[in-house]
């Protein structure tokens, strides 16, 4: 589906199958510089032990490789449109001639990938059969050469003139040690400075960088704070706790704490802003969905995308690949695909029934909201962030188009209720989207019976319709956040007087 108009990206919140195509079209200039590496897959059938010990003999079949590290990131940010440059160190072994090639076949600028003879290419094979990995062999160099060194530092230099994003990724092999490093700092001082993404196992020695956003997984994250975090959804709470901390550890402008199952917590000086939920698969032999999840933030936030539109983006991106055997990236294709797969998703009262009360037989607790949500803004996306971490399931009933145009008039909604519900359903914290169209939600409160009512705006449970009927089964109605001038109504009039994006945070 298209975007009917031309859409200013900084003002766009929610997330529709258009979006990828439209993002791709911009064509942002992105520097990936890092330890890129050669993954190798191969797999074959187990139907003996050895002679010499008791280990399992492995018949290949099949040998693959791919892209690994900062060149599977690179890979994900030219299926996803960007133009691509990669400043790396190889060595002039088959696994560097096998990089360089699948690099350059998927349309990426290698001039800055230096290869030197005393290097070896970093490489990590993997074996498996039957779906399940047995044996990982990693292969790479002990030391950098200093000469391979100096020519990266000399190239980065260059390649970062009118870059819109320089992204670093660094696993801690030493190619992105000091010289480059240093390098590195003083390219990108000054004004005209590009968005600066830091995905390392270690962002303590990029503070000095002063990136705008850092990515450490949950482990890196429990290092920089010298803790160990909670299991479950206690660790996104004990990680926005410590903003601040992680803030000043990083000397980033924003934290992107990413946690596996449990989505990505959003760090600003003000706290946690923002969360996702991921939609995880079963166990399969899949990798690199933090590579897909950086390079999807990376091109989003290169060209205006809003941050927390951005990171909802990035879980989607994630969410695909997971989905995948193998080193897989994500394409615009798939990406929009992914999202056009929740045009159909609202489900009817009777069917919602049943999976809820499958839901409770697993103790998860059902928290339902309700409204409109017509034209989405950064208030809705607040307030159903909120909603979900009231509990474990949330279930967000949308008022039908007749329903709203008794609400808010003839002119409403400027979006049909399937539209809605995609875009709704597309946001990581929500589970389920259903339709009502009686004059409260009181008949499906009834149905539902949720464990939590919430509401936002400026009400007390007391002038709500609908708390008699939470209240009636045990449940209980909590008040939200009401994001004050927000309201679908102020931008909706914001938008016919012709004013500026600006005035829509």
């Amino acid at each position: 589906m298209e975007s009917p108009q031309p859409v200013d990206l900084r003002n766009q919140r929610a997330l529709s199958d258009w979006l990828p195509g439209r993002l791709a079209a911009e064509e942002p200039e992105i520097l990936v510089v890092g330890d890129v590496m050669l993954d190798g897959w191969w797999s074959g059938s187990i139907e003996r032990l050895c002679r010499e010990a008791p280990a399992p003999v492995v018949d290949l079949q099949s040998r693959e490789s791919a892209p690994g590290g900062a060149a599977n990131t690179a890979m994900n940010l030219a299926a996803l449109g960007a133009r691509v440059a990669v400043a790396g160190i190889i060595g002039t072994d088959d696994a560097g001639t096998d990089l360089r090639r699948q690099l350059q076949a998927a349309g990426i600028d290698v001039r800055h990938l230096y290869a030197h003879p005393d290097m070896v290419t970093t490489t990590k094979i993997r074996i498996s059969s039957g779906g399940q990995v047995m044996l990982r062999l990693d292969d790479s160099a002990r030391t950098i050469p200093a000469a391979a060194l100096g020519a990266l530092a000399g190239a980065v230099r260059a390649a970062v003139v009118r870059k819109a994003a320089v992204l670093v990724c660094d696993y801690g092999t030493g190619v992105l040690a000091e010289p480059v490093r240093n390098t590195l700092v003083q390219a990108l001082e000054g004004d005209g400075r590009p968005l600066v993404v830091v995905d390392a196992h270690d962002p303590r020695p990029w503070a000095v960088l002063q990136p705008d956003l850092v990515t450490p997984n949950a482990q890196e994250t429990a290092r920089l704070l010298d803790q160990r975090l909670p299991d479950g959804p206690a660790r996104a709470d004990a990680v926005g706790a410590e903003a601040d901390a992680l803030l000043a550890a990083t000397g980033a402008r924003a934290v992107v704490a990413t946690l596996d199952r449990d989505g990505t917590v959003l760090l600003t000086p003000g706290g946690a802003a923002h969360r996702t939920w991921a939609r995880p698969a079963a166990e399969k032999q899949a990798s690199g969905a933090g590579d897909t999840f950086v390079a999807a933030l990376t091109l989003a936030r290169s060209v205006g995308l809003p941050l927390t539109a951005s990171l909802d983006l990035a879980q989607a991106a994630a969410d695909v690949v997971v989905h995948q055997p193998g080193t897989s990236v994500c394409s615009t294709a798939q990406l929009s695909r992914y999202l056009e797969a929740f045009a159909d998703t609202a489900l009817d009262a009777d069917e919602l029934e049943r999976q809820l009360e499958a839901h409770r037989a697993q103790g998860q607790r059902i928290v339902l909201t309700n409204g409109c949500f017509d034209v989405l803004h950064s208030g809705h996306t607040r307030y159903l962030n909120q909603a979900k971490q009231l509990g474990d399931i949330l279930v967000v009933a949308l008022n039908s188009d007749d329903s709203v145009r008794r609400l808010k008039g003839p002119d409403r909604p400027i979006n049909a209720v399937a539209e809605r519900a995609a875009v709704v359903a597309a946001l990581s914290c929500v589970d389920y989207v259903t339709v009502f169209d009686t004059p409260t939600a009181g008949p499906l409160i009834r149905q539902l019976r949720p464990e939590v009512y919430a509401k936002g705006g400026d009400y007390t449970p007391e002038m709500l319709a609908e708390t008699p009927d939470v209240e009636e089964h045990g449940g209980r109605v909590v008040i939200l956040d009401y994001v004050a001038e927000r309201s679908t109504t102020a931008v909706v009039n914001r938008i016919r007087a012709g004013e500026g994006a600006a005035q829509v945070n």
